[in-house]
């Protein structure tokens, strides 16, 4: 008998074309999925491959008599109730380690824009030319990036790769994390505390693993410990960052500037940070390339095809 795959979101064409060993059935909305359409569309399924904006619920799992497995497309999967599933000797599988390079490209281009304020002269090109009046020495100052001091909060995977661009940028680097690392001496990154880290460098990125201890670091009181003239950058995950306290911030000067690609409570983006010229917002495509997400699907299905064939998953989250 044929297995029945769930596709609880939009993948690529040539992704959805190798799924066609099995019986698949895919939600077409524009919007995320609900729990009540998974609730509805899983009951006999043996497989679901999903985006992590789906929430794959206790009661979605237990409701899907036959769910052999859950392939996450993504590194996170804080969607799943990972202990239900386990409980139930349901499978999860992520994609990990294949969004190192798009994500740490994506931060680069976050830096160089919050800092030499692209986004906001491309607004201005466009809404209000008439403030061009030609060049000028000393109209719409950026900050230059060499010489700058870079804190990567967590020099992970896609730490290190943020790392390498920095440096080439000629800027120092340093960071603060549970360990120092092996891979830091390429760079001369330094390790140091978080609160250094805060108080020492010109631009902040967050690269850490998310997890609940991690809530809000950079709030009211963290962010203060900042210079006045440091950008905060999130391509992480955005319940680090207090949206609410990094918006005061910002606008009473608190810290300089903002690039975020993740927000608090995502997908809604706050209103206030919309109405900031001194932040930069792009919605949530730090691994959002053709050749990362052609293989993010790739390991997912790779991971159902295991499991469905009476295998061991090839990249379990527990």
């Amino acid at each position: 008998m044929t297995a029945s795959v769930f596709v609880a979101g939009k993948l690529l064409p040539e992704t959805m074309k190798t799924l066609g060993k099995w019986d698949v059935n895919a939600y077409r909305g524009e919007e995320n999925i609900t729990e009540d359409e998974l609730l509805k569309n899983t009951v006999e399924v043996d497989a679901i491959i999903c985006p992590l904006s789906s929430p794959i619920t206790a009661k979605v799992l237990e409701s899907a008599k036959n769910l052999k497995i859950v392939a996450n497309i993504g590194a996170g999967f804080d969607n799943i109730d990972v202990k239900k599933a386990q409980e139930l000797g349901i499978a999860v599988t992520n994609t990990p380690d294949v969004s190192t390079e798009a994500t740490a490209e994506l931060t680069l281009g976050l830096i160089l824009d919050v800092a030499r304020r692209i986004s906001e002269g491309d607004r201005l090109c466009r809404e209000t030319p008439e403030q061009f009046k030609g060049w000028a020495p000393t109209f719409f100052l950026g900050t230059e990036l060499s010489g700058k001091t870079l804190g990567i909060i967590g020099l992970g995977r896609i730490g290190q790769a943020v790392a390498k661009r920095a440096a080439a940028f000629g800027m120092k680097i340093i960071y603060s994390g549970h360990n120092p690392k092996e891979a830091a001496k390429e760079w001369d990154a330094e390790f140091v505390s978080q609160e250094e880290l805060l108080e020492q460098s010109d631009v902040v990125t967050i690269h850490a693993a998310y997890n609940p201890s991690l809530k809000h670091l950079l709030n009211e009181t963290t962010l203060k410990t900042m210079k006045s003239s440091a950008f905060l950058i999130n391509a992480a995950r955005g319940p680090v960052v207090e949206e609410a306290a990094l918006i005061h911030a910002l606008k009473t000067g608190v810290v300089a500037g903002a690039a975020l690609d993740v927000f608090e409570f995502e997908p809604k983006i706050g209103a206030e940070l919309g109405k900031l010229d001194n932040v930069v917002l792009t919605p949530h495509i730090g691994n959002a390339t053709v050749e990362t997400r052609t293989e993010m699907g790739q390991i997912a299905i790779a991971n159902v095809e295991a499991v469905l064939a009476g295998g061991e998953p090839l990249h379990s989250v527990y």
